[in-house]
């Protein structure tokens, strides 16, 4: 798939909460084309600290407006340089990166989406596509508290919303692999992006269930390319680079133990 380095223009600024922000970029040439999951490698001006770009993943694209959407959480010096971006700034994007979630045979099935923390930003995009290609998305978001929750409107457009938080002041109180949608229905396939505890925590769900899975990884990606060797990953085909190879991987690839 081929590769843009574009500078793109934001248009939109949202502080959703104390930590996470949403960014809409607008793109002067057609907005390629991306696959649910993949990300971009962006710049980060004004930064000294910052010497490599910082993946982030593509949480909707919109290609009516030609538009990229990103959902950043401020977790280090480089994304919080990020969340100084106003309207009319522009950001240099590498993008898209590495191999997303399968998207063969949705039709007609229950594929549930399992995100945590800015994990779920890939999920958005993934379950838009998933249900334009007559697939049923339900989307399961594990959050600490109630006000890290974000987003749900637009995730409603796109199939059912199940919330947990770990101190219990939203949905169901406790971990994703604790709420009761999971004894209530049988889904056909599973994807899963965030914590690594938490994904292979459903990675071992979906063993135990024989449900296929995915997991969207989070390893420290400092190219995006496979060239600098950050973020391998074992295999049961060796040591993968995440941002090349992945990030996605059927869990049958990857070397966890449970």
């Amino acid at each position: 798939m081929k590769k843009f380095l574009l500078d793109l223009t934001v248009t939109s600024f949202e502080q959703l909460n104390d930590r996470y922000f949403l960014i809409k970029l607008f793109s002067d040439v057609p907005m390629p084309e991306v696959a649910p999951g993949q990300f971009v490698e962006v710049r980060v001006d004004h930064s000294p600290a910052t010497y490599l770009r910082r993946p982030i993943s593509i949480h909707f694209v919109d290609y009516d407006k030609n538009e990229l959407w990103l959902l950043i959480a401020k977790v280090g010096e480089g994304t919080k340089t990020l969340s100084y971006l106003k309207e009319g700034d522009k950001l240099n994007c590498l993008f898209p990166l590495g191999k997303g979630f399968n998207m063969e045979d949705v039709k007609g099935k229950n594929i549930l989406l399992v995100g945590g923390g800015v994990g779920v930003a890939p999920m958005l995009y993934y379950g838009k596509l998933i249900k334009k290609q007559g697939g049923y998305p339900t989307f399961l978001l594990g959050y600490r508290t109630k006000a890290d929750i974000m987003q749900m409107v637009a995730f409603a457009q796109y199939g059912e919303i199940c919330i947990t938080t770990e101190d219990g002041t939203a949905g169901e109180k406790g971990f994703v692999t604790q709420h009761s949608i999971l004894n209530k229905v049988k889904f056909d396939r599973i994807a899963t992006c965030g914590p690594k505890p938490m994904m292979m925590a459903i990675a071992q769900y979906a063993k135990q269930t024989q449900i296929p899975c995915e997991a969207s990884l989070e390893n420290l990606m400092a190219c995006g390319l496979g060239a600098c060797l950050c973020c391998v990953e074992k295999t049961i085909d060796g040591n993968l680079c995440v941002c090349k190879e992945g990030p996605v991987f059927n869990i049958d690839r990857l070397q966890w133990y449970f």
